[in-house]
């Protein structure tokens, strides 16, 4: 069987989100594998880390990739990431499910087409989805 190189990358930096679901790695993790469920991913492991004083990073390795966040919550702040190989598993729903989670009051996003070449960046359809909100 041949596999396409073909990936979607969404990268999110989310501002003005509340310091209590930032700082906390087992709300985080609970919502991300529920965020890779809901695009269709398959969850193969999970990695979680509380930092002290304050801080979060959650890693999910899935059978197509990985989605990811890292936060800040002193300063409401929280870097998201999902990479996905194939047609058959969109980033951008993990990241949606991550956004409306979230709350962020700012968020910036791009979404990366690899595998095909030259990487395309282009606008990610999470700010599309925001903008007409």
């Amino acid at each position: 069987m041949e596999y396409s190189t073909f990936g979607r990358h969404v990268a999110i930096d989310t501002w003005g989100v509340d310091f209590e679901k930032l700082n906390s790695a087992e709300f985080l993790q609970r919502h991300m594998v529920e965020a890779a469920e809901a695009c269709g991913a398959t969850v193969l492991s999970v990695q979680a880390q509380q930092f002290e004083p304050q801080g979060a990073t959650v890693l999910v390795m899935l059978s197509e990739s990985h989605i990811s966040i890292h936060t800040y919550p002193e300063k409401g702040f929280a870097a998201l990431d999902c990479y996905t190989c194939g047609e058959t598993v969109d980033p951008e729903l993990a990241i949606e499910y991550m956004v409306n989670i979230l709350q962020p009051e700012k968020m910036y996003a791009r979404k990366l087409i690899r595998g095909m070449g030259e990487m395309d960046v282009v606008q990610s359809d999470v700010m599309k989805v925001k903008q007409n909100a």
